[in-house]
Parts: structure tokens; C-alpha cells; sequence
């Protein structure tokens, strides 16, 4: 029996998102064993009363509150029964075939859980997009980067990214994984409600020996900017509390208490950063992330208990260096010129 795949869409009072973006999406996911659903977290618009004017013949899940990101994919994962399941965020535009390279990988590589396209910025196309580019990596201190973007540093698209490769992790913007694999892991954290909790789950996904791959050749042009401005307290607070929390998910315990030692005075350092930046309020959402991570640090560590195996932070997807190191004192800026360091 041919592998089923369903393209998810997660949608909350995104009409304008639906009526933009949809007709692409549909268009260049007609293909045998593929559908496209939309799972409603309950919006306050009138996105379902467009959906079934325009597009009755899609699926689609109504939930009854709004359950988030996170929330809201764990019971498609639940309710759904495709082999593949792909998160797909409304505000992706799909401008041409995406699906049939992604279709084959999966069927040639049973040991691939998951599966990142490509993501452009939709309003700059030559440009990565901030969510994952084109495959993302981690540091040895456990800061996030990709392919194509360091911290808010995009590259043009050149094709230098377009090679298949093994990473560590996809956002979930476009990121295909298969049902049976997240539903084993637990799908992803509703503690984290916004910002890497795809990281964690990849992560969790690599150690229970699965691989994240980067495919490249499925490429979707993303809107981005998330649900929270740059510069906003709460995303300071959320970025900093995730992080940790997903090390200490995912370290094994001979590296963790080193890490978080480090990552203490590495955080302190950036919190008297925004302090003698005037953005006081981002300080103190540093020292409120630790406050929290400390608070929960039982029932973090609890969770380790869903993690299949801990190997360490090496292999694809690792980098062994500094990111803030070679960013910002080396002034190096681009993938390529960071990780090909020998």
C-alpha cells in the first residue's frame, strides 16, 4: 500500500492567510495519497464559513478551543491516520511542485523521521527565511542557527544550501514527520507554547537514533515574523526559557550540569547587554527565564523520561564551536564561513 501524506494547516482567525495562500497550496498538493486539511483552533472569524463556500471538498478538524501551535498539532497527530503528516503554517505560499521529491525521500529512507523544505522569504524570494532556511544546526552551547541564517543575519539564495543533508532540525512552518514516529516521542511540548519547541522535538527525534533530514528541493516561501515582535520581552522571556528547557530534555546528564553552568554566565552577560542597551525590560526577562527554569527544573528533568536515548551533542546537525564567538567577535556571518572552519 502507497504512503499517505496529509498537509496540515493550522489555522486561527486566518482568513486572509487562507484566502492568499490556499489556492497554491491545493494546486501543487494533487497528488495520489495526498490531502490537504485544515484544523481550526477555534477561530473567531470567519475562516470556516469561507472554507466551506470555497473549498467543501477539503477536510477539516474543528476544535473546539484554541489549543496553540503545539496543542493544536498534537491532536491533528492524534485524530489523523496519514503516515506522513506535514506542518504547514498558513502564511506559506507554494509557488510550484514541493511534494513528489519529499514523497520519494520517505519511501527510499525508512530511518528519516522528518523532513524540512526549504523556506524564502515570501517578500524577499532571493532571501532565506528566519525560521529555518535551509536546515538548522546547534551549538556546542546550545544556540540555534541554520543553514543560510545566523541569528538575524539572512544569506541570498545562491543554491550553496541545495545539497541533502542530515541537520538537527526543521521549524515547523513546513516540516513533514512521520505519524507514528512523533506519536511515540509524545509530538511536541505544550509547556513551551511558543519557540523551539520544534527544535525539542527534532531533537528528541535524533536521539531516539531517527534522522532530521533537509531537502531542499521542496521549497515554500514563508511570511514569518511569528506571533510576537522582535524586541518584545515575552519572546526575549520564551527564547531563553525553551532553550534551556530543551537542554536539559535533551543533554546527557555528564554534559548537562556543565552547560547550564556555562549558559548561566553566558545569559548574565547577555542580560548586562540589554541593560547598557536601554532595553531593561528584555534584562529582566532574562533573569525571569531563569527564575522559571529553576522553578521547573524537576518537572523538566522529568520529561527526560520520553527521550529515547541521550547522544550527545555530535554527529549532523552539531557544531562544536561557538556561534557567538565566531558572529560576533570574528564577525563571521554566514554559514559556510562558520562551519566549514577547520
Amino acid at each position: 500500500m502507497a504512503q499517505t501524506l496529509a498537509v496540515v494547516i493550522l489555522n486561527w482567525n486566518g482568513r486572509h492567510f487562507l484566502e492568499r495562500f490556499l489556492p497554491g497550496v491545493v494546486k501543487y498538493s494533487a497528488h495520489e495519497g495526498v490531502r490537504v486539511v485544515i484544523a481550526d483552533n477555534a477561530s473567531s472569524d470567519d475562516s470556516l464559513e469561507w472554507l466551506a463556500v470555497n473549498y467543501p471538498e477539503l477536510d477539516v478538524l474543528k476544535f473546539t478551543e484554541n489549543h496553540g501551535f503545539a496543542g493544536g498539532y498534537n491532536l491533528v497527530f492524534e485524530q489523523l491516520n496519514d503516515e506522513i503528516i506535514c506542518l504547514l503554517n498558513s502564511d506559506v505560499e507554494i509557488r510550484n511542485e514541493w511534494l513528489p521529491r519529499v514523497l520519494d525521500y520517505f519511501a527510499e529512507n525508512k530511518a528519516v523521521a522528518a523532513v524540512s523544505s526549504k523556506l524564502l522569504d515570501q517578500k524577499h524570494p532571493e532571501y532565506f527565511e528566519y525560521a529555518s532556511a535551509a536546515g538548522g544546526y546547534i551549538d556546542k552551547f546550545g544556540y540555534p542557527f541554520c543553514r543560510g541564517r545566523i541569528f538575524e543575519s539572512l544569506e541570498k539564495d545562491h543554491g550553496q544550501y541545495d545539497d541533502i543533508e542530515d541537520v538537527l532540525w526543521g521549524a515547523g512552518a513546513a516540516l513533514f514527520v512521520r505519524r507514528k514516529i512523533w506519536l511515540e516521542l509524545g509530538g511536541l511540548d505544550v509547556d513551551f507554547f511558543a519557540h523551539m519547541e520544534e527544535i525539542d522535538l527534532c531533537w528528541r527525534i535524533k536521539n531516539a537514533g531517527y534522522r532530521v533530514v533537509s531537502l531542499p528541493q521542496s521549497v515554500v516561501y514563508h511570511v514569518g515574523g511569528g506571533t510576537l515582535p522582535k524586541n518584545n520581552p515575552r519572546k526575549t522571556f520564551l527564547n531563553f526559557r525553551n532553550n534551556l528547557w530543551m537542554l536539559q530534555k535533551n543533554i546527557p546528564k555528564r554534559q548537562l550540569f556543565r552547560l547550564m553552568f556555562i549558559r548561566f554566565f553566558l545569559d548574565m552577560l547577555a542580560m548586562f547587554v540589554f541593560l547598557f542597551s536601554g532595553r531593561f525590560k528584555d534584562a529582566g526577562a532574562v533573569c525571569k527565564a531563569w527564575r522559571n527554569v529553576l522553578a521547573t527544573r524537576r518537572k523538566t528533568l522529568a520529561k527526560r523520561k520520553m527521550t529515547a536515548g541521550f547522544s550527545g551533542m555530535s554527529g549532523k546537525g552539531f557544531y562544536k564551536g561557538s556561534i557567538l564567538w565566531q558572529y560576533h567577535i570574528k564577525k563571521r556571518k554566514t554559514f559556510k564561513d562558520i562551519i566549514l572552519i577547520k
